[in-house]
């Protein structure tokens, strides 16, 4: 069973940074790209960063220049370092990975979750 299992969430001041991890854990034979979606309550699920195997990186827009995601495929592990935080990137984050579990089809796997509150 193949688990992702997120921390560093947790409420910070307009400006602070906060540090989120990702850990994927169980059979895996292959991760092809692992990243970082946010969701607010009534709204749509919208990608924060990813970062396939080989290749560039790919942020949305409006955290380019904040926001560096990076991995450890040693450790099956991303990272998101949020930086200069605003109050519009309140949300619940979700660890995300294209992978491929040993003896079964290639598939998209969700954490479950972490709340990052920014506010004074």
């Amino acid at each position: 069973q193949v688990q992702l299992v997120e921390s560093g969430g947790g409420l910070v001041q307009p400006g602070g940074s906060l540090r989120l991890s990702c850990a994927a854990s169980g059979s895996i034979f292959s991760i092809y790209a692992m990243g970082w979606y946010r969701q607010n309550p009534g709204k749509q699920r919208e990608l924060v960063a990813v970062i396939p195997s080989g290749g560039s990186t790919n942020y949305a827009d409006s955290v380019k220049g904040r926001f560096t995601i990076s991995r450890d495929n040693a450790k099956n592990t991303v990272y998101l370092q949020m930086n200069t935080l605003k109050p519009g990137d309140t949300a619940v984050y979700y660890c995300y990975a294209d992978l491929r579990p040993l003896g079964r089809a290639r598939g998209d796997y969700w954490g479950q979750g972490t709340q990052v509150t920014v506010s004074s």
